[in-house]
C-alpha cells in the first residue's frame, strides 16, 4: 500500500499558490470596498459643496432677477419685482404698479395679492407698523419713505391713490375675509 504524502513538494506548491490566491481576492475584495467607501465619501462632499454653490448661485440670481425696479420692506423681509398695472396676470408674478400713479416724485401708488395666489408679496403687510421704512427703487431712482398711514379703507376708496405735493408711496392689498375691504399703508419721503 502507498501512503499518499499530502505535504509532498508538488502539494505544497499547488496549496500555496490556491491560499495566495484566496489572500488576493480577499485583498481585493477589502480594497475595493475601502475604495468604494472613499469614492462615496469624495462624491457625498463634492454633492454638498456643489448644492451649497448652486443654492448660492440661486441666491445671487434671484437678486439680479429682480430688475431695477423693486420694493423692499426689511421689517417684513419683502423684497419684490414691480410691472406696470395691476391687472391679474402682472399681479400673479409682480407688485402692480397703478398706472395712473407716480413713477418718481408724488405719489406712487402699487398693489400686489397676500394669500391665495402663486406670489403673495403683500401676504405680511398686515404685519408693518408706523415709523418702519419702505425703499423704493426705480432704475436709478431710489426713496426711503417712512410708513405714516395704516388704514382698511373700502374698496371703491380711491383718494389714497390721488396726485400728492409730498413724495409718498401707497400700498394696497385685500383684507382677508372681507372682499369690500382694502389694506392700504401709507408712507412719506424720509427726511435726511
Amino acid at each position: 500500500m502507498k501512503i499518499i504524502n499530502i505535504y509532498s513538494t508538488k502539494n505544497i506548491n499547488i496549496l500555496s499558490v490556491i491560499i495566495t490566491i484566496i489572500i488576493i481576492l480577499i485583498l481585493n475584495l477589502f480594497n475595493n470596498s475601502f475604495l468604494k467607501i472613499e469614492v462615496n465619501e469624495s462624491l457625498e462632499e463634492n454633492i454638498v459643496s456643489e448644492n451649497i454653490d448652486s443654492n448660492n448661485k440661486d441666491e445671487e440670481k434671484l437678486e439680479d432677477d429682480i430688475g431695477d425696479w423693486y420694493l423692499e420692506i426689511s421689517s417684513i423681509n419683502l423684497k419684490a419685482p414691480i410691472n406696470e398695472t395691476t391687472e391679474m396676470d402682472v399681479l400673479n408674478k409682480f407688485i402692480g404698479h397703478f398706472e395712473d400713479t407716480a413713477l418718481k416724485d408724488g405719489n406712487v401708488g402699487l398693489a400686489a395679492h397676500n394669500r391665495g395666489y402663486e406670489n403673495n408679496y403683500f401676504e405680511n403687510l398686515k404685519n408693518v407698523k408706523k415709523g418702519q421704512e419702505i425703499k423704493y427703487k426705480y432704475f436709478d431712482f431710489e426713496k426711503t419713505y417712512i410708513i405714516d398711514k395704516i388704514e382698511i379703507i373700502k374698496d371703491t376708496n380711491w383718494s389714497y391713490l390721488e396726485s400728492t405735493k409730498d413724495n409718498k408711496i401707497t400700498l394696497i392689498t385685500c383684507v382677508e375675509n372681507k372682499p369690500s375691504n382694502r389694506l392700504c399703508v401709507q408712507a412719506t419721503e424720509k427726511k435726511f
